[in-house]
């Protein structure tokens, strides 16, 4: 599908609507300059949490990205493609649950950006401890939730809790043995993912 950005972009993604649908989600890949784009592992094991649990559920390739018209902005501009995003998805939402998740560089757009529309976030592997300063919804009151691979090398769990020790409504599960590409974890990816979605619903 395609949908158009606050700019006049055209980004290219895929939405799923499962047939009872409960709530909608948009998930963000990881960095377009190391070759991340929609169809990452990590990105498809969250999608599948999010299908299972009965969200329209929509990943896409930031500006620059594969069809996606632009050229990357340093995680600024592609906050742009992610409300686009969010709007997509809202429609499907059914007055649900409206998740925002990401993975590495995509888990840091997420987090910056912070609509009312949106009721959580889910960050897999947000490698914070490279970032000078704290996302946008760090201190807002909607929770979030941190999946922290045990020997992540931009992040490491200790590096994480550091930067995240103050945020408002936040939990963590970290993946033993897991690195920041998750390779051969990605069941424990969903299966997190899941979780949180599942805290979500009982609320």
């Amino acid at each position: 599908m395609q949908f158009r950005t606050s700019d006049g972009l055209t980004l290219h993604g895929d939405l799923v609507v499962p047939s009872v649908c409960t709530g909608a989600a948009v998930i963000c890949h990881p960095h377009p300059l190391y070759g991340g784009d929609r169809f990452n592992p990590v990105v498809q094991a969250v999608a599948d949490a999010c299908i299972a649990a009965g969200l329209a559920t929509l990943r896409f390739d930031f500006r620059g990205v594969n069809l996606s018209e632009g050229s990357h902005g340093g995680g600024t501009a592609e906050r742009l493609d992610v409300l686009a995003a969010l709007d997509v998805a809202a429609q499907h939402r059914n007055q649900g649950l409206l998740l925002l998740a990401g993975y590495s560089f995509g888990s840091m757009v997420a987090l910056d950006v912070c609509p009312e529309a949106v009721d959580a976030w889910l960050a897999v592997a947000p490698p914070l401890g490279m970032m000078p300063t704290a996302p946008s919804s760090s201190h807002d009151p909607r929770p979030k939730h941190l999946i922290v691979p045990e020997h992540d090398q931009y992040s490491p769990p200790e590096a994480t809790a550091a930067k995240s020790s103050d945020w408002a409504s936040t939990t963590v599960s970290t993946i033993a043995m897991g690195d920041h590409f998750l390779a051969g974890r990605l069941d424990t990816v969903t299966r997190c993912a899941s979780d949180f979605i599942g805290v979500l619903a009982s609320r």
